[in-house]
């Protein structure tokens, strides 16, 4: 089984102790569905390598950017670790060559669906983290995430969403982003929010926070990036 993932560890720049973690990353839940002898997959490695990348987001952010408010530290961890960053990273690791999935879920085209990529990628972090520790997870992190950071900081809506979305809406629908708020909870002194932004009628994004601004500007971030990676994914 090492030989068999030698490649993959070459690319993640780990070598696991114990390749059954790496095995079980690598195990979409419709490859054990059709195997009866395969007794886990990789969903709970997901759930968590998404904290631990998560806690090394925020550890990385508010170490070295101690200027940044709180807001924007949150977007940028979030632009970090979301699905259009971890997708673009599985298929540099060519994760999807990996990857076990049931038959009708690889006809499909699930080896190179990037939701697919994303829960993989977080599994492998969720197996390093398994059989090497927080600090290998670090390593990984620094050399393959931190790169990223340049791209993030450079993309001016990551700074200041709203605007982004204003700005995209009127170019290509010549209308503005419309933000209504769809629900409130908890006390008056501790309430939380969650907008839903619509361009044209139609909605793109939503996001919660402790004020209805907050959220609103969560609602642009996740309608920016589903934008973006729909324009990414058209054909030319």
């Amino acid at each position: 089984m090492n030989e068999t993932y030698q490649e993959l560890e070459t690319f993640i720049g780990y070598a696991f102790k114990n390749p059954d973690h790496l095995a079980c990353a690598l195990t979409h839940r419709s490859y054990r569905y059709e195997y009866n002898e395969i007794e886990t997959d990789n969903q709970r490695l997901e759930f968590l390598g998404d904290a631990v990348l998560g806690l090394l987001a925020a550890d990385y952010l508010y170490t070295n950017f101690p200027d940044m408010q709180e807001g924007q530290l949150t977007r940028i961890r979030s632009s970090l670790a979301n699905g259009r960053t971890l997708a673009k990273l599985g298929e540099r690791w060519k994760l999807g060559d990996f990857l076990l999935l049931g038959k009708g879920e690889l006809q499909s085209g699930g080896n190179s669906r990037p939701s697919n990529l994303t829960d993989c990628l977080e599994a492998v972090l969720g197996a390093i983290y398994l059989d090497g520790g927080m600090e290998k997870v670090r390593e990984i992190f620094m050399r393959h995430f931190v790169p990223e950071l340049d791209s993030i900081l450079k993309a001016s809506w990551t700074v200041n969403p709203k605007g982004a979305l204003q700005e995209l809406a009127q170019g290509r629908w010549k209308v503005g982003p419309k933000y209504r708020i769809v629900r409130e909870v908890g006390p008056p002194h501790a309430k939380l929010f969650t907008s839903e932004v619509s361009i044209d009628g139609v909605v793109q994004g939503t996001g919660t926070g402790h004020s209805k601004q907050i959220s609103e500007i969560f609602a642009a971030q996740e309608a920016m990036e589903k934008l973006l990676m729909e324009a990414e994914a058209a054909p030319e």
